[in-house]
């Protein structure tokens, strides 16, 4: 068990585990898995962290769709602030407990801001990772956001 699924065990909500082979030489985390479990790529999500305002010690959390990329000025609107950048792969590890390629929304370290795509919405059901390369957790938008604490806003943009 990863912390994120022991965090929807907790919960009482409903989820489904869906594992499947790890490519170490994917080029995409989340195209992979979509591909992997037959999925179109706007219902799997990535989970990205960003530093606010140049402050690495700063951090917050997008969730968006494997099928687009994160828009930062959105996501700087959505947080109110006056600018995010990518975090460091190192200072995302650390903050959250989990491994690039397998970073999940659930169970981080850390509780940290989070903004969940409006894509979301669209769906009965997202897939996001479940703590480690080749597992994903599918449970419904809004028991992700109950779990994380997270706001909904449009930051995602299409490929």
């Amino acid at each position: 068990m990863t912390p994120a699924i022991n965090a929807a065990k907790r919960a009482k909500v409903t989820y489904n585990i869906h594992e499947y082979e790890h490519d170490p030489s994917a080029a995409s985390y989340g195209e992979e898995a979509a591909e992997a479990m037959g999925l179109e790529y706007g219902r799997v999500f990535k989970t990205l962290l960003v530093e606010i305002n140049g402050d690495n010690r700063k951090l917050a959390v997008a969730v968006v769709p494997v099928s687009g990329q994160l828009d930062l000025k959105a996501m700087a609107t959505a947080l109110k602030a006056k600018k995010v950048a990518m975090a460091k792969p190192d200072d995302a590890e650390r903050a959250t407990g989990y491994v690039v390629g397998g970073i999940s929304p659930l169970g981080q370290k850390k509780r940290l801001p989070m903004v969940l795509d409006a894509s979301a919405s669209g769906y009965d059901t997202i897939y996001m990772s479940a703590g480690r390369r080749g597992l994903e957790i599918e449970l419904a938008p809004a028991d992700m956001m109950k779990l994380t604490g997270a706001t909904q806003a449009p930051i995602g943009r299409a490929d």
